[in-house]
């Protein structure tokens, strides 16, 4: 039996290439993520980023990434997101991980937040190990 053309060829990452592009997310989860990164702008989050990953995995659509410069505002950026979005009638399916342990993660289904300090940030390396995604915002 011969190997669909997909899986024949492995990126260098060794995950089969698609042969088919992706269809584009809803318009629904790039209005949520963009809405995220607001949030979080809004509560001094620094090098906020959206990176597109519906043309890679299908977990989620969007990751939203940015940095806290500490524990209190780990928890104030993660806080923000979850109590205004609730106030617009959309729950998280999860939020894992604390601010002691540096690294929040907030899970809207087609949209996956992570909120790191730097160093966390840095030994994660999200932004790396996602390279091939599109960066659709960035706020510095």
């Amino acid at each position: 039996m011969t190997e669909p053309a997909e899986l024949a060829t492995p990126r260098p990452d060794g995950m089969p290439v698609r042969s088919t592009p992706a269809p584009p997310p809803d318009r629904e989860s790039l209005d949520l993520a963009r809405r995220i990164v607001e949030i979080a702008e809004d509560k001094k989050a620094a090098d906020i980023v959206a990176l597109d990953l519906s043309p890679l995995t299908t977990m989620a659509d969007y990751f939203v990434i940015c940095s806290g410069g500490s524990e209190r505002q780990l928890d104030a950026i993660a806080d923000a997101i979850v109590e205004t979005l609730r106030d617009e009638r959309v729950r998280p399916i999860g939020r894992e991980g604390v601010a002691a342990s540096h690294w929040v993660l907030l899970d809207y289904g087609s949209v996956v937040v992570h909120i790191f300090t730097p160093p966390e940030r840095d030994y994660y390396g999200l932004e790396k190990h996602w390279s091939e995604a599109r960066t659709i915002l960035q706020v510095q």
